[in-house]
C-alpha cells in the first residue's frame, strides 16, 4: 500500500502554511536549515514554533527579514501586503536556484513552481514570462517558502500527494498592482483545471505561491481517498479568521487502488528500431510499465506484442501514441488487478557518494532493496571503473549501512 499525503485546504493554502504543516508532520528542522544554507540568500531568519489557532495546535513557520527587525512576516494569506523586499525576474530566480547546493529534485521542483507563477502573471498582464518581475513572489520570504516546501517534501519521502478542492476566499487584496479582486487573477490562471470554491469568507485564502505549490505536487484534487490514517499535522496561517486558519495535512496508506488497465497490440510490419523511440515515449506519457514479447503470427511471420500497463486517466493519451507512432490498426484494452509491495527510496551513503536505493516491504518487513542501474552506470563512467566492480562495492556498502540502521 502506497504512502500518501492529503492536503485538506479548508482555509486555503499559502507557502508558509505548507512548510509549517510539513514540519508539523515530521520534516526535520535541522535538515531544512542545512539545505537552505545551500541557497545563496541572506538577510533573513526562520521563525518556527508550535502555536494554536482556535485550540488546534500546529506549527507556525515564518521568514523574518533581518533588515526589518520589528516587521511581522507578510500576512500568510496575502502575498500583497506591505512593501516588497526585492524585485527579481524569472531569470534571476532560476540562476539563484540553479547555482545553489540544493538536490537536483528540489531544484527542478522549485524552478517548475516559479515558472508556473511567471506564466500565470504573464498571461494576466499580457507580457512574456521573462518580463515578469516577481514583486512579492520574488521576495526573499517567498523564495524561501517554495524551496523550503520542496526540501520538506523530499525529506518526508512520500509516493503520492492528493488535495481537497481549494478554498479561495473573496473580497479585495492590496498588492504591488493596487487593489485586486480575490482570488488574485494569477491564482485563477495557475489553478486552471483545479476544483475551487468560496463560501463567503472575505479574505485572500489561497495565494499564488500556495496555488503553484499544490498544483505542482497534487496528483488529484477531490475528497479524501480511502486510507489508513497514520498522522495528522497542521500549518498555521497568520490571520485570525472566522474559521481555524490552518492547513491540515493527513499522512496515510491507500487501502484501495483504482483498477489498472492493460493495452496490447500485435505488430509484424514495422521497423523494430522504432521501438527504442516508442517505448520511452509511452513511459513519458504516463505508462506504468511497457514491454515487448516476441510472437509468431499468421503465415509464420515473426512479430511483437506491445503491452502497456497504465491507469484509466492515461488510456486515451497512450492509445493516441500507438495510432501515431506504430503501424498497428487495432488495440486491445482490459482491466487488470495489480498488487505491489510497499516501496521506499532510501538515500544510502557509499564509498562513491549518496546512491538512491529502492527498498520493498511486505507487512512492514523489508524484503529486498537494490540500487538503480542508471546510478551505478553513471558512477562507473565517472570513475572509469568496470560496472561489475562498482555494483559489488555498492552492494557491500548498502548491506553495511542497512546493518547499522538495524
Amino acid at each position: 500500500m502506497n504512502k500518501i499525503l492529503y492536503f485538506d485546504c479548508f482555509a486555503g493554502i499559502s507557502g508558509d502554511m505548507v512548510v509549517g504543516a510539513l514540519l508539523d508532520l515530521g520534516a526535520k528542522k535541522a535538515k531544512l536549515c542545512q539545505h537552505l544554507s545551500g541557497l545563496k540568500l541572506s538577510g533573513y531568519r526562520l521563525h518556527i514554533e508550535k502555536q494554536q489557532k482556535m485550540s488546534i495546535w500546529g506549527t507556525d513557520f515564518r521568514v523574518v527579514l533581518e533588515d526589518e527587525p520589528h516587521s511581522h512576516h507578510h500576512n500568510s494569506h496575502s502575498h500583497g501586503s506591505g512593501p516588497s523586499h526585492s524585485h527579481r525576474g524569472l531569470k534571476e530566480i532560476s540562476a539563484l536556484i540553479g547555482d545553489s547546493l540544493l538536490s537536483p529534485q528540489v531544484k527542478s521542483r522549485s524552478l517548475d513552481i516559479f515558472s508556473r507563477i511567471a506564466q500565470a502573471e504573464a498571461r494576466v498582464h499580457g507580457i512574456s514570462p521573462e518580463e515578469v518581475h516577481f514583486h512579492e513572489v520574488g521576495a526573499v520570504d517567498s523564495i524561501i517558502d517554495v524551496v523550503a516546501a520542496m526540501i520538506c517534501i523530499e525529506d518526508i519521502n512520500i509516493q503520492e500527494i492528493y488535495s481537497s478542492p481549494l478554498h479561495l476566499g473573496e473580497g479585495l487584496v492590496s498588492c504591488a498592482h493596487g487593489l485586486l479582486p480575490v482570488p488574485a487573477p494569477a491564482v485563477l490562471e495557475i489553478l486552471q483545471g483545479v476544483p475551487v470554491y468560496t463560501n463567503g469568507l472575505r479574505s485572500e485564502l489561497t495565494t499564488p505561491t500556495g496555488a503553484a505549490i499544490i498544483s505542482h505536487l497534487a496528483k488529484e484534487f477531490g475528497p479524501l481517498p480511502e486510507i489508513q490514517v497514520e498522522a495528522t499535522a497542521y500549518g498555521l496561517g497568520d490571520k485570525n479568521l472566522e474559521i481555524p486558519n490552518l492547513l491540515r495535512v493527513i499522512k496515510g496508506r491507500l487501502t484501495r487502488r483504482s483498477p489498472m488497465w492493460m493495452m496490447e497490440c500485435n505488430i509484424d510490419d514495422m521497423n523494430t528500431q522504432f521501438y527504442s523511440y516508442i517505448l520511452p515515449l509511452l513511459m513519458e506519457q504516463g505508462a506504468v510499465d511497457v514491454y515487448l514479447s516476441p510472437l509468431i503470427m499468421k503465415k509464420n511471420r515473426p512479430g511483437h506484442c506491445l503491452s502497456i500497463l497504465c491507469d484509466e486517466q492515461s488510456l486515451d493519451r497512450l492509445e493516441a501514441v500507438l495510432w501515431q507512432e506504430t503501424s498497428t490498426l487495432g488495440v486491445r484494452r482490459f482491466r487488470v488487478e495489480r498488487r505491489i509491495l510497499e516501496r521506499e527510496l532510501l538515500q544510502v551513503p557509499t564509498r562513491w557518494g549518496i546512491v538512491p536505493v529502492k527498498a520493498a516491504y511486505y507487512q512492514g518487513q523489508r524484503l529486498k532493496c537494490a540500487p538503480e542501474y542508471e546510478d551505478l552506470a553513471r558512477i562507473a563512467r565517472e570513475q572509469q571503473l568496470p560496472l561489475p566492480q562498482i555494483y559489488k562495492e555498492v552492494q557491500l556498502d548498502i548491506a553495511h549501512w542497512l546493518a547499522e540502521q538495524g
